[in-house]
């Protein structure tokens, strides 16, 4: 009926405003029930999220729909507000402080070109949305703001195979997940896909055609890869109708138009079910469990990322939702400081950087990449079924503005090695453990593919991008996963052994590898997860 809006519809629209009037209003408490929000901290609440990533972003809209009233905490400041140029990201090309959380300079993955050093900038100290955590070995990038990695990866929404899927967690059921999850993720994440016939004419994936001509001369094959980012807004960027986004190279540290991040999805649907809370800017610090359920320790931080305040806050069940390094670094100081001290050993362990390789080649000057660059990929190379060396290759922009013939790939390999994570009494962190030697097989997988296509096409790696001579890079990862196992430190459903009430809802319930991107697995298993949870846990009282 004309003029009737849908419940979905109606709930969304009531959460874009609450996200809105926060940004307008200057305020890190997003609601749409003002009321609720102003609780003392000293009440129980019935349930708190750490995080509001993929996972937690579902079991947020799943309470909320079910009528649990949820507070989720957010270290991470809400990206709603324009800055002096009027954007609220700033771009890969010029680089300010919105770019990396904490830090006087950025850090992207391409550490030089020619071996200049051109690609990284110094920039004020400001709570960014991009951070680097850099451990002995291996670096990880993660998204800090209302929406976690939603607002800084590329947008590839790859469902993973199914006979690898049923490898890495075999105690999922894959008929449901398949039948049921995977639909139900991909569906509410906003997933779309290329128009072929657009791709194949248009100025923004010319990188990706040239790519994917190389790899057939070499016998493999390509697939479009689905996306959250809009592609008819794309169309329209590249035809000159609406502000350039992917298209002018918003990608790694935010993306201010065409993307179907969280905050306009998962989030605003759940803020919009008037029964989820969202803090922003509040770092839970340590957990403990009492007579009430679960007490956080929680600092609260300013607008220039200093922390201003310290308090409690206290919750009957507690869903930890803040990723891999996150939710995994909560528990291992409970355990190892006594405040949870009947966790186990498995928690911390089982944790892979998705197999993630970079490498770049060095094409011949008549094939060229072309200036204008979607930021957002639509096409893979897909070998994961080669016995041998299976490797899922994104094809990856450059996107600087000029023609630079240079091809670049995020190659996912599947490596079998497993770091894991210690408690640092001296820093109060924890401190993840791998080692050169673990990322050797990964190497080695991307290695072979791309050899078949330099012989194949004549071509070469450029050595110049990683700050140092080395073709190949490992040293960093966009896919963090485990820590947490599912079947291991939690249940089959993220439910913590030992302790009621308390969940987990992240990617570190995914034991190293997805074979793919990983945001549509964790968003598939969280809605697995949480429907289980409320039908047997919301019957009985945490005790």
């Amino acid at each position: 009926m004309a003029g009737v809006t849908s419940p979905l519809s109606r709930r969304r629209f009531l959460g874009f405003a609450a996200l809105n009037s926060a940004a307008l209003l200057g305020l890190n408490t997003i609601t749409t029930a003002p009321a609720a929000a102003a609780k003392p901290t000293g009440d129980v609440l019935p349930a708190v999220i750490v995080g509001t990533g993929y996972g937690a972003a579902v079991t947020a809209l799943r309470l909320g729909e079910a009528g649990v009233p949820t507070l989720m905490l957010e270290m991470g400041r809400l990206w709603d507000t324009p800055g002096e140029d009027g954007n609220v990201f700033c771009s890969m090309l010029r680089p300010d402080g919105r770019a990396m959380w904490l830090k006087n300079r950025t850090r992207a993955p391409l550490a030089s070109l020619l071996w200049m050093d051109v690609i990284n900038h110094d920039t004020e100290r400001y709570p960014g949305v991009l951070d680097r955590v850099d451990h002995d070995g291996m670096s990880v990038y993660l998204g800090r703001g209302v929406g976690g990695g939603s607002l800084v990866n590329g947008a590839m929404a790859v469902v993973p195979k199914r006979s690898y899927f049923e490898e890495v967690l075999p105690s999922v059921d894959p008929d449901e997940m398949y039948g049921r999850y995977f639909p139900r993720a991909t569906a509410a994440l906003g997933v779309n896909h290329v128009d072929p016939e657009w791709f194949e004419t248009c100025e923004s994936y010319q990188y990706a055609r040239l790519s994917r001509e190389h790899a057939h001369r070499a016998g493999l094959t390509t697939t479009f890869v689905p996306s959250v980012y809009d592609f008819d807004y794309l169309r329209r960027e590249e035809a000159g109708e609406v502000p350039r986004s992917a298209l002018a190279g918003e990608v790694i540290y935010g993306n201010n138009h065409g993307k179907r991040s969280l905050d306009k999805t998962y989030l605003a649907d759940a803020l919009g079910t008037g029964n989820v809370t969202i803090r922003a800017l509040h770092e839970v610090r340590a957990i403990r469990r009492d007579a009430r359920g679960y007490a956080l320790t929680v600092h609260r931080r300013d607008e220039t990322g200093e922390v201003v305040e310290r308090l409690e806050i206290a919750t009957e069940r507690l869903f930890l939702g803040a990723g891999s390094l996150g939710s995994t670094e909560l528990l291992l100081r409970a355990r190892d400081t006594g405040t949870l001290p009947e966790l186990g050993p498995e928690i911390g362990q089982g944790w892979g950087p998705n197999g993630n390789v970079m490498v770049g080649r060095a094409n011949h000057v008549w094939d060229s990449t072309g200036r204008t660059q979607s930021g957002m990929p639509a096409l893979g190379i897909d070998a994961w079924d080669d016995p041998e060396h299976p490797v899922f290759a994104e094809i990856a922009p450059v996107p600087a503005g000029v023609e630079l013939w240079l091809s670049l790939y995020l190659a996912i390999t599947k490596n079998p090695e497993r770091g894991h994570f210690s408690y640092d009494p001296a820093t109060d962190t924890a401190r993840l453990h791998w080692n050169a030697e673990q990322g050797k097989t990964s190497i080695q997988q991307a290695k072979a593919l791309f050899d078949k296509i330099n012989r194949a096409n004549g071509t070469t790696y450029r050595t110049d991008l990683f700050g140092d001579t080395r073709a190949f890079e490992n040293r960093f990862t966009y896919h963090p996963l485990g820590g947490l196992v599912l079947g291991a430190a939690t249940d089959d459903w993220g439910r913590v052994r030992g302790y009621p009430g308390l969940y987990v809802t992240d990617g570190s319930l995914i034991p190293g590898s997805t074979g793919v991107n990983p945001f549509v697995t964790i968003t598939a298993l969280a809605e697995r997860n949480v429907e289980r949870i409320l039908a047997e846990d919301w019957t009985t009282p945490v005790g």
